[in-house]
């Protein structure tokens, strides 16, 4: 579990704005390391701050120092990629006293192939719970609380509907997985392990997915905004609205209306040059 330090371990809370970031996500609750302190900061993170891969499109270096981070996703208009929001989201959890540690999963959505395992995750013990719950934060697209990570759990959080599943593993190392139900049933999102995972393991996945030329996220713009009553994707130029009830709804945007779209549906402001870049990229897909 978290400890502060300069070994590596740590996660940088004492140098968090907490106030500041506290006010991003528009939580004005109680700053104790409880379970549902948990579940209203989860809900507050996931609501407030989009997911958008932008400066890896730009070919911009994205670094997971916390200041940097903080600059984009709390005192910027700007949203990050699932390293950003758990290095952003565990600092926050190490400033208020929780045990917790950092883990990797691996994106699978019913892919037949062994995909990176390159999707940051966050596992807590709550001080006034036993349990372990995870905190998936940067996926975009939910949970808005933590889940219990336990074999069959379901969850149901108004509408959005998930669940977990152990799989005896290689060597009996347990795996986890963790389904999302959507139009068409229950979809497997991704699989994890309980193996910690730190901040140095972070910035070696996050350089493979912002640079490497097969990573999906250097080819498209890809941005989210998750709330309790819709799921906005916007990837490449196709913006999909997503509901609880598993109804959607699809269509194309033009070049001319991604600054309006990103700010107005997906609370994301974009410099001009950069807006440039993106709205050429739209046009040449």
């Amino acid at each position: 579990m978290s400890e502060a330090g300069n070994d590596g371990r740590g996660w940088s809370g004492d140098r968090l704005d907490l106030d500041a970031y506290l006010a991003r996500i528009g939580y004005e609750g109680e700053r104790t390391p409880t379970l549902g302190v948990l579940r209203a900061l989860q809900r507050a993170h996931v609501t407030s701050i989009p997911f958008e891969n932008g400066n890896a499109v730009l070919g911009k270096p994205v670094a997971l120092d916390l200041e940097t981070v903080q600059d984009r996703l709390v005192r910027g208009s700007r949203g990050g990629y699932c390293y950003e929001h758990v290095v952003l989201f565990a600092s926050a959890l190490e400033r208020l006293g929780f045990a917790f540690t950092g883990l990797i999963g691996r994106v699978t959505l019913r892919n037949p192939k062994i995909l990176p395992a390159t999707h940051a995750l966050i596992a807590v013990r709550p001080a006034d719970d036993d349990r372990l719950w995870l905190c998936d934060v940067g996926f975009g697209s939910g949970p808005l609380e933590p889940i219990e990570i336990a074999d069959g759990v379901e969850v149901d959080f108004d509408g959005w509907q998930y669940r977990v599943e152990r799989r005896d593993g290689v060597l009996g190392i347990d795996e986890w997985w963790l389904h999302q139900r959507g139009e068409d049933g229950w979809l497997d999102r991704h699989t994890f392990t309980l193996l910690p995972q730190y901040p140095i393991d972070y910035a070696v996945g996050s350089h493979f997915v912002s640079t490497h030329s097969r990573s999906p996220f250097t080819a498209r713009l890809f941005t989210q905004k998750f709330s309790a009553t819709h799921h906005h994707r916007l990837d490449g130029a196709t913006w999909t609205t997503f509901r609880p009830d598993g109804s959607s709804t699809e269509r194309k945007i033009e070049p001319a209306e991604l600054e309006r779209v990103l700010a107005e549906e997906f609370e994301i402001v974009v410099e001009k040059d950069e807006l440039v870049q993106l709205e050429q990229g739209l046009a040449s897909a």
